[in-house]
């Protein structure tokens, strides 16, 4: 039995991304083209591969099992057809990087342009999501993270500035409202805007100043997902709702013009930069390989 390679990878797609929709966003094609795909794939192997509902699209009992099967499979594929790609006087292929909203907003901007000027046969597509994933079952190639603890097999490289803060800022009408605040603690008698992960968790605020640390749960009226819905918070500050807490590079426009005013600036914690990582038990592709050199080189520049 032959069947189209292409397909296989559709499939493939689609059951990773758990959706037709998904899937095409993830590799760039058509959830009509990933459809027809996966219905020939099925109609070949006389066997339903995938139960599809209007919310969801879920493997069946012979589609997680091939799907468990084709996956190191097509790494493999992959992995084989970058061999021939070295040969290139460039690089070329596609490389998908999973990354929080921050390090889209405050750390790839100054190494995107360059890099894609670099290497132009190079598609490089950026999934922002601050919920942690496994880079390889999202169908991604590496991804950036603020924590240099990682997964066993994960190799981790610098990325970005090393050191960064968190700020906190408001309007200076509110504060001339309701007065500056000394001390962390006197944050608990404010009306602060707060961020929730995408797990549900609430982000507690952490300040340090002379080797003291003191961690505060402050309250206020409003509470956005981290990522997706901080630029709200930021407007929100701004227009006067309350004191924020938030990375220093995304408010320094900010602060710069005005709009915001810093709040305890002696207290404000220093953090590690973001790291991008890998697995280092597979063959890294090409594009990756291009990238990894490429941020190595930007760091000691």
């Amino acid at each position: 039995m032959k069947i189209d390679l292409g397909d296989l990878n559709a499939f493939v797609a689609v059951a990773r991304a758990g959706g037709f929709r998904e899937g095409a966003r993830s590799t760039g094609g058509s959830a009509s083209g990933l459809s027809e795909a996966v219905r020939r794939v099925e109609a070949q192997l006389g066997v339903r591969l995938l139960n599809r509902t209007t919310r969801s699209v879920v493997p069946t009992e012979a589609g997680a099992g091939l799907l468990a099967r084709l996956t190191p499979a097509l790494t493999e594929v992959d992995a084989a057809l970058d061999v021939v790609n070295r040969f290139r006087d460039k690089p070329a292929g596609v490389l998908r990087l999973n990354v929080p909203v921050s390090a889209a907003r405050l750390v790839l901007p100054a190494i995107v342009p360059p890099f894609l000027a670099t290497y132009p046969d190079i598609r490089l597509e950026i999934v922002a999501d601050d919920s942690f994933v496994d880079v390889l079952a999202a169908g991604c190639d590496a991804g950036i993270r603020y924590d240099e603890r990682l997964e066993q097999d994960m190799i981790a490289v610098p990325i970005g500035p090393r050191l960064q803060r968190f700020a906190a800022a408001a309007s200076p009408a509110y504060l001339d409202r309701h007065g500056r605040p000394d001390h962390p603690r006197d944050l608990l008698g404010h009306a602060c805007i707060r961020g929730r992960f995408t797990s549900g968790a609430m982000m507690l605020w952490e300040f340090e100043r002379d080797g003291e640390v003191v961690r505060i749960d402050p309250t206020g009226p409003l509470i956005v997902q981290i990522g997706a819905a901080t630029d709200l918070a930021v407007d929100a500050a701004i227009a006067g709702t309350g004191i924020m807490l938030l990375f220093e590079d995304w408010l320094r426009p900010h602060l710069d013009n005005g709009s915001l005013e810093p709040v305890l600036e002696p207290w404000w914690q220093q953090f590690s930069g973001p790291f991008l990582y890998y697995p280092g038990r597979r063959l890294v592709p090409a594009p990756l390989r291009a990238f990894i050199d490429f941020v190595k080189a930007s760091n000691q520049s």
